[in-house]
């Protein structure tokens, strides 16, 4: 029950699996009595949050002043994150399927450190510099999370992070493992970033979505972008990304190789539901930057912003052709 009180209010670091939330033991406490479960109090509450992984932390002085958030943007924040907050519900509830996609920190592949410790009997010898030119190449870790089944799905770029590779990834995942997951299900909710190569101001994300997924598939596609600077409340990556990291920390990604092999292995141990699993899977295929849409393009897209922040919550649904 817990669990379910703290889903939507959770945000964590995708590095170090560090997670906290935004509501007291205390009204946690409350809101666990007004469902009906009465021998319960805040201690008791701390002792669940343990289990859950969340610890008290402090503050740590480490950003650089800036200019400070308008009135109009801190409600406009807290407005979407309770919008994304109740199309979840409605999703799950009818049994639609919700995912979080996002990219990875892109990792250099070769004998680097790799931050953390691992219990061996010897130590890794990595190169004394991380230079680039040494690399055999570059990962770029797309990410798709199933946010119901608590399942992950990485998909491992070599060139370029794209509008065009973020949408590839989400058909691989539809056309592979969500079509048979959530057989007949006409409606999808995407939960992603603000910026990056699913940005909601880029013209490639939507049209790909459209072209790719919505028009061959027969999808209705809602998108749904956390605000500016509120990426780690995006649930792929104290959920999915956190573990990869922490499931290969102090291991030196020296090839793709191992880089799929600790993926793919990543696991978790069920606590209130499903333990996570991952796939991981190479792609090869070249994605140039660059990619322009015309105005014309994006007129004939059949696409709706909502009437709450339309900028950031939008539905692409298929043509008819």
């Amino acid at each position: 029950m817990i669990e379910r009180l703290m889903e939507y209010e959770t945000a964590g670091d995708p590095v170090t699996g560090l997670k906290w939330t935004r509501k007291t033991t205390q009204k946690l406490a409350d809101e666990l009595k007004a469902l009906g479960i009465q021998d319960v109090n805040r201690t008791t509450v701390g002792r669940l949050l343990k289990v859950l992984d969340f610890s008290l932390k402090v503050n740590h002085k480490k950003k650089a002043l800036g200019a400070n958030k308008t009135s109009k943007a801190r409600e406009q924040r807290n407005q979407q994150f309770e919008y994304i907050n109740g199309l979840r519900s409605q999703f799950a509830d009818k049994g639609n399927p919700v995912i979080s996609v996002d990219t990875k920190k892109k990792e250099m592949v070769g004998d680097f450190k790799n931050n953390g410790s691992s219990w061996r009997k010897k130590a890794f010898e990595v190169s004394d510099h991380d230079f680039r030119q040494y690399a055999e190449g570059v990962a770029i870790g797309r990410g798709v999370y199933d946010v119901q089944a608590n399942r992950g799905f990485m998909y491992i770029g070599i060139h370029h992070d794209t509008p065009a590779f973020a949408v590839d990834s989400i058909v691989q995942w539809w056309k592979q493992f969500g079509s048979k997951s959530y057989p007949g299900r006409k409606k999808l909710l995407i939960l992603a970033d603000a910026g990056g190569s699913n940005g909601y101001r880029l013209r490639a994300w939507k049209y790909g979505l459209q072209e790719k997924l919505c028009d061959p598939w027969g999808i209705n596609v809602t998108v749904c972008h956390y605000p500016p600077g509120a990426s780690k409340w995006n649930p792929i990556e104290h959920r999915l990304f956190s573990a990869i990291s922490n499931n290969w920390q102090g291991v030196p990604l020296n090839s793709y190789e191992t880089i799929l092999k600790y993926m793919s292995t990543t696991k978790t141990t069920p606590k209130l539901g499903p333990g996570l699993k991952v796939k991981a899977k190479l792609v090869r295929k070249k994605y140039r930057n660059g990619q322009k849409i015309s105005d014309d393009q994006m007129s004939q897209l059949n696409l709706k912003g909502h009437d709450i922040l339309p900028l950031w919550n939008y539905t692409l649904s298929p043509r008819k052709m």
